[in-house]
């Protein structure tokens, strides 16, 4: 078999302190409390547009199409046309970054639409040395008009006007996320919005809670013609998504079923309920005896536990063919009785459990107040790989989308660039520091018509609670992505984070309080309706988000949310088997210490252990004082090693960096596999061989537990005597004897010296070992 590939030693996995130049010239260390001070200051060049009034007619077609084209350098960036209007209002804005200016100044052109060449029909030329510079949040430089000239800048032989305005400027400007900018020449249509940077908000989502009671007279024609007992049951639809209640027990007209169904639904509510009562009458043909379409907008809502007011609701009529052209509707009259609500006390999880980065409930009326703030500085990217060919060259379109809460953030697009600056800064409420942020990068493949969906460049996930507040971090991340042939470095991120708490004491509080809203705890909801619950909000946020504008796709959704977290692979079980062992070395630490002091191969050690032995025996109040104390002393002790560095993805932890080919092929599998069935049948023995090393270790665990069960079972009945008398004759000796003496007797004869001891077991474990267990049950 092929050997693992390991990743290359001198690819760096860690994170690596950076220190740049963030705000107004400040350095990362210092303190900085101005606005949009996370990031580089990066200049720009804007021109807005506003309008134009009195534009001279084209003399052939008496009438003028418009449109302004903003010309600095190589750089050109075009308006949208009006057609026919002689005083067109464009308010659009053009952004071009300083650093790639390579002229002496800035043209901003009228020019009329034609088939075969547009006509020139003004104007306006600026210097770049007189433009002013605006820093925010100063007041907004007003526009104003400017006459029209021609190309020789002479202003007398053209007519019209062009409001507009010309400053200086950085990224904090707030026309800066709807501007056009440089970084997008070639790209229109469509293509420009894809580029800007946006904010979008996750819908809010409830959960549905369905009750489907009983229903009453129900038409079972087909069922009574067969002479058979109906098999009735519930469908419930909503959207995309179909729950089904099982058969009624109660084979007649009148089903009872009293069943729980939960869907996931979205404000606003556009989709409807429908319930089908259905029979069965063979294997593959189901009667509908009638259907029932409720609006989610007249359901009640409910924050609490309170019981929920059921309702009858009337069946829609059901319809029996008597021909090909006649139809007859049956008059009798159906009901169904249910109970719904929408639950507001429960937070509706559509990220995975261990990177959650909201847990309120669904009602406002249940928020707390937020704790402190999050924000984060997207600086710069480095060193990505190429995800694309254009013009016969390789080349990646970078992007960035965050996720915190219900905000996704997502940066503009830096067209054609290894090495992207964003510089872009966004801020998030924070109500729990027990909560991640995610930041993934993409390669946008939908410029000009690309690929059908976006690359993954990596992903980056901080947990809040492991940062110090107050305290500014800047990191260059690595980008990490598991592919078939292993672990694969696409690439850094710089970024810079800062959580600031506003109530040092209510963020204390929070880590007494249940993680989730009490509804979870009052009344619960199984793991098993979690995970289909779960995969209705992730299909419910990605199909929401993808009609925004710019889209936010589903693969970019289902990624930052982890939807394929559940799915079982080897590599992921070896990861966790070897956290498992982690979190156990120091049960193992400990009991290779006392082996240590019971060996006596520090006789100096051992003494002491004894003294401090005898002390905790006669002065039995000391124990919690010192256990508690030496727990004070390891901590203070461990505070100079704390971690100075958030926590990043661990290719060792993840066991990604010896992974084997084919274990990687296998993660990687479609569900249902597509696998040859040679490859498969491989893997299902490779399974079967880790499952079996499991199964020996739970029935070992299992027997052990049966041992001590059966100590009073009487399944041996001279085992269980023998205790029996032992436990009489302890509780004698236990009465008389105090209890220090016990404890003397056992600690000492724990740490008697070898030459005191065999190396046969003692007697009470050859006594455990004979108890007998249930295996001799077992088929």
């Amino acid at each position: 078999m092929q050997r693992p590939q390991n990743p290359d030693p001198s690819e760096d996995f860690g994170l690596r302190e950076t220190a740049p130049r963030l705000g107004r010239g400040g350095r990362a260390t210092e303190r900085l409390i101005s606005t949009y001070d996370l990031v580089e200051q990066m200049q720009y060049l804007y021109v807005r547009v506003v309008k134009a009034r009195g534009l001279q007619e084209n003399d052939a077609a008496r009438s003028i199409d418009p449109y302004v084209v903003v010309k600095l350098g190589n750089y050109k960036g075009t308006s949208r046309h009006f057609e026919e209007e002689r005083n067109p209002e464009w308010n659009q804005v053009f952004a071009f970054s300083k650093e790639r200016i390579q002229a002496s100044g800035v043209d901003v052109l009228v020019k009329d639409k034609y088939l075969l060449k547009d006509d020139f029909v003004g104007k306006v030329s600026f210097n770049l040395n007189e433009i002013p510079q605006r820093f925010p949040p100063d007041s907004s430089l007003a526009p104003q008009w400017y006459r029209l000239s021609d190309r020789n800048g002479n202003e007398d032989k053209v007519k019209g006007e062009l409001m507009l305005a010309v400053w200086m400027g950085s990224q904090a400007d707030e026309v800066f996320p709807e501007a056009w900018h440089s970084d997008a020449a070639g790209v229109s249509g469509d293509g420009v919005a894809s580029i800007r940077s946006k904010v979008y908000l996750s819908p809010k989502l409830w959960y549905l809670r369905v009750n489907v009671i009983e229903a009453q007279d129900l038409h079972l024609s087909e069922s009574r013609e067969r002479g058979r007992f109906p098999e009735v049951y519930v469908k419930a639809f909503l959207g995309n998504n179909a729950l089904r209640a099982k058969v009624s027990l109660s084979r007649n007209a009148n089903p009872l079923w009293n069943k729980d169904l939960m869907f996931v639904a979205a404000e606003p509510f556009e989709e409807h309920l429908v319930l089908s009562v259905e029979d069965r009458i063979a294997a593959n043909k189901d009667e509908v005896l009638g259907k029932c379409v409720i609006s989610l907008q007249a359901i009640q809502k409910r924050l609490d536990n309170k019981a929920v007011n059921t309702k009858w609701y009337n069946l829609e009529k059901h319809v029996v063919v008597v021909d090909e052209d006649k139809k007859e509707k049956v008059k009798f009259a159906s009901k169904i009785h249910l109970r719904i609500c929408l639950e507001g006390g429960y937070h509706v999880l559509d990220e995975s459990t261990q990177y959650c980065s909201d847990l309120r409930p669904t009602a406002k009326a249940l928020w707390k107040p937020s704790i402190g703030v999050l924000e984060l500085g997207i600086l710069t990217a480095s060193g990505l790989i190429p995800m694309k060919n254009k013009d016969g060259r390789a080349t990646t379109d970078a992007y960035c989308v965050a996720k915190y809460g219900q905000k996704w953030v997502r940066t503009r697009t830096i067209i054609d660039s290894l090495t992207p600056r964003w510089n872009e800064q966004y801020t998030w409420e924070v109500y729990d520091p027990c909560t991640v942020i995610t930041i993934g990068v993409f390669d946008n493949c939908h410029l000009q018509g690309g690929g059908d969906k976006d690359n993954t460049i990596g992903k980056v996930r901080i947990r809040l609670s492991a940062l110090e507040t107050d305290k500014l971090y800047t990191h260059t991340y690595p980008l990490l992505v598991l592919q078939k042939s292993g672990v694969k470095k696409m690439g850094e991120i710089q970024l810079a984070v800062r959580f600031t708490c506003l109530s040092l004491l209510n963020m204390m509080h929070i880590y007494s309080q249940p993680m989730l809203p009490k509804m979870h705890y009052l009344h619960d909801v199984s793991g098993v309706q979690l995970d289909n619950l779960r995969r209705q909000a992730i299909q419910m946020v990605s199909m929401r988000l993808s009609r925004a504008e710019p889209a936010l796709r589903k693969e970019i959704v289902e990624y930052m949310l982890d939807v394929d977290i559940h799915f079982w692979n080897m590599r992921r079980s070896r990861a966790n088997f070897s956290r498992i062992f982690g979190v156990l070395n120091g049960l193992f630490a400990i009991t290779k210490w006392f082996n240590l002091i019971r060996s006596w191969k520090n006789p100096i050690f051992t003494v002491l252990t004894h003294i401090a032995f005898l002390t905790l025996v006669f002065f039995p109040g000391m124990i919690l004082p010192l256990f508690f104390f030496y727990l004070f002393i390891i901590g203070i002790w461990n505070y100079r090693w704390r971690p100075r560095q958030p926590p990043h993805m661990d290719t060792r932890l993840s066991c990604a960096d010896n992974a084997h080919p084919d274990e990687l092929d296998e993660e990687f599998d479609t569900y249902p596999t597509s696998g040859s069935q040679d490859k498969v049948k491989q893997r299902y023995d490779r399974l079967r061989i880790y499952a079996a090393r499991i199964q020996i270790v739970v029935g070992d665990f299992a027997t052990q537990a049966e041992r001590l069960q059966s100590l009073l079972s009487w399944r041996d009945p001279r085992a269980t005597a023998i205790f029996v008398m032992f436990c009489l004759i302890a509780a004698a000796l236990l009465f008389v004897t105090p209890l220090q003496v016990v404890v003397l007797f056992i600690g000492f004869y724990l740490l008697r010296h070898p030459k005191f001891r065999h190396r046969l077991p003692s007697a009470p474990i050859n006594y455990l070992r004979r108890l007998p267990a249930r295996t001799d049950s077992m088929l």
